[in-house]
């Protein structure tokens, strides 16, 4: 698929939300009950393109986020720290390793005592520049949180590319090598599951035990937790949704399968998501469907129009923590990618 097509936007006008229904009729209400953790997409360059990318990354896309949205970004920890509960930096992207500032934005958070998380799809650990990244991060000590969407060759590179499997284990393996995943190191590396077709994850914890075994016996891997997160209907993935004709029984599969018990828990009630020029989203998914907090000046989310939306929108540092907490999340029908089954949130299961 061209990586600059644009979808169709899961944005429901306002009064025909049928997840927002849903949540009046159990007498629940979303809104920010914290902000802990900041979660940055450092650009949408990736070395792969994923079937399944919300984010629609790829190798040509050329959104990388600048130096100077960095040290906004700094600043504004810093001027806010006061009044701000922030324990964890949660970078993302694309691969954010390719980010050419990667590196000094990473020592710049810990300097602070901040934990970082990088989301790593694992292959970017073995292509040429990269070669100790894995002993960076190491030496940092940032959490991984690696893709790994089966421990089946056949399955993973149906879903990610050919070849991908085999250099997932290695990077695995060198991670293993630098301490990841080991006992008393202290170096966490969690994998995340993704479903291979159109059904929801299976039960996270007995999966976690199948992958535990299958990859120790098999490639000699470790790893800590495994998180397993519904697939979201948007993006590419909403794109192989409606061509294959599924769209219409997905949506009702995850409507079906609502748990009220996981609203609670859901991960926009920490955190608040941070696009590649400093827009500000009640979380990654609402980002790539262009529903910014707060509305874009002079700019149609229903153009298309990612970079401008980004560009257009109220930044980080144009709001106080008391501006984001006690918010009103903004939803659509695509947030019950987030609530079906045992829930699914950027850390896994929520019940």
């Amino acid at each position: 698929m061209p990586e600059s097509i644009q979808l169709p936007v899961m944005q429901a006008a306002a009064g025909a939300d049928p997840f927002a229904r849903r949540l009046t009729a159990d007498g629940q209400r979303l809104e920010r009950a914290e902000l802990h953790t900041l979660q940055l997409n450092l650009g949408k360059m990736c070395n792969l393109a994923c079937h399944h990318c919300h984010v629609e990354a790829g190798p040509n896309r050329t959104e990388i986020m600048p130096w100077s949205v960095m040290m906004r970004v700094l600043d504004w920890i810093d001027q806010q720290a006061g009044g701000l509960s922030l324990k964890t930096v949660d970078l993302t992207g694309g691969a954010p390793e390719m980010n050419p500032d990667f590196r000094r934005f990473v020592a710049a958070l810990r300097e602070r005592g901040l934990h970082v998380l990088d989301r790593c799809n694992l292959t970017i650990l073995l292509e040429p520049g990269y070669e100790d990244m894995a002993d960076f991060l190491a030496e940092h000590e940032v959490e991984i949180v690696a893709s790994l969407p089966c421990y089946l060759e056949e399955n993973v590179d149906a879903q990610r590319g050919s070849g991908v499997f085999q250099g997932s284990i290695d990077a695995l393996r060198l991670l293993n090598a630098a301490g990841y995943g080991q006992p008393d190191t202290g170096l966490r590396l969690d994998l995340v599951y993704n479903p291979v077709g159109y059904g929801l994850p299976p039960e996270q914890s007995s999966l976690e035990s199948d992958y535990k075994r299958e990859l120790a016996a098999r490639f000699g891997v470790r790893f800590n937790h495994l998180w397993t997160i519904t697939n979201m209907p948007i993006k590419r993935f909403e794109h192989q949704l409606r061509r294959d004709g599924q769209y219409d029984a997905y949506m009702d599969r995850l409507a079906a399968a609502h748990n009220p018990a996981t609203v609670d828990s859901v991960m926009c009630r920490g955190l608040v998501s941070v696009g590649w020029q400093g827009a500000v989203y009640d979380c990654d998914f609402n980002q790539m469907l262009m529903m910014p907090i707060g509305p874009a000046a002079n700019a149609d989310p229903a153009s298309g129009d990612e970079s401008g939306i980004e560009s257009a929108s109220r930044k980080l540092w144009d709001f106080a923590p008391s501006d984001l907490v006690g918010r009103a999340i903004q939803t659509g029908a695509h947030c019950y990618g987030c609530t079906a089954g045992a829930g699914s949130s950027c850390t896994g299961a929520l019940a």
